[in-house]
């Protein structure tokens, strides 16, 4: 990829960021954001899968920053692991905006090995886009799968959810939105696209409950 694109790209994010602080900030009525269930309260059985909530830590809800946050480990039987994350922010007007995963994936010690779009089909023959990356840590491998979900709306790029955030605080008057996330351990010997059929089939399943906990 030519430099002048990169430049290109970054001056166009960094002047859409920098006017979407400028905006949420002076904006002074208050948001109303339509009340969704608490993610406490998303299923823990969802087909063959029981779930274990996981405590987050201080430091990770430190660096989350404000939100409603969901973290469980669904297992089945003689299926890997999926871990399933979900993080919701009533607002990003204070710049606690989302984080990306793939910022946080070698902060944590893994290895990006493989990046790409999938596309994960609904009941009714929509898809939504979704980031995947195959990741390494010693002789460990995950799958993850991930998107950013507001207002009834799933986009993958983070560039398109930063454009989404600064339309919808002007024409709603809502800066609401979150990142949902599967991950699921891929087992030695398997191949990356039985793990993504894995991560794939699981998130088929929750995508139609998400509407009922992050407000449309």
């Amino acid at each position: 990829m030519k430099p002048q694109t990169n430049w290109g790209r970054f001056l166009v994010v960094a002047c859409l960021l920098a006017g979407a602080a400028a905006l949420l900030h002076a904006r002074q009525a208050v948001e109303t954001v339509p009340q969704g269930l608490p993610l406490s309260s998303f299923p823990t059985r969802i087909g063959d899968w029981q779930s274990q909530d996981l405590t987050l830590s201080p430091d990770i809800l430190s660096v989350l920053g404000p939100g409603e946050f969901l973290s469980r480990v669904y297992s089945a039987p003689g299926q890997p692991y999926v871990d399933f994350f979900v993080a919701y922010f009533p607002s990003q007007r204070t710049g606690d905006t989302i984080h990306s995963p793939k910022n946080c994936i070698p902060g944590s010690g893994w290895t990006p090995l493989e990046s790409s779009r999938i596309t994960i089909t609904r009941a009714d023959g929509t898809g939504i886009p979704a980031n995947r990356y195959l990741i390494q840590k010693g002789a460990d491998r995950q799958l993850v799968i991930y998107w950013y979900q507001a207002h009834g709306r799933a986009v993958a790029s983070e560039y398109l959810a930063k454009f989404y955030l600064v339309a919808d605080a002007i024409r709603m008057n809502r800066s609401d939105g979150s990142l949902v996330r599967v991950v699921t351990a891929i087992r030695d010997g398997e191949e990356a696209a039985s793990a993504e059929k894995r991560a794939v089939s699981f998130a088929q399943q929750v995508i139609p409950m998400l509407n009922q906990y992050v407000p449309l």
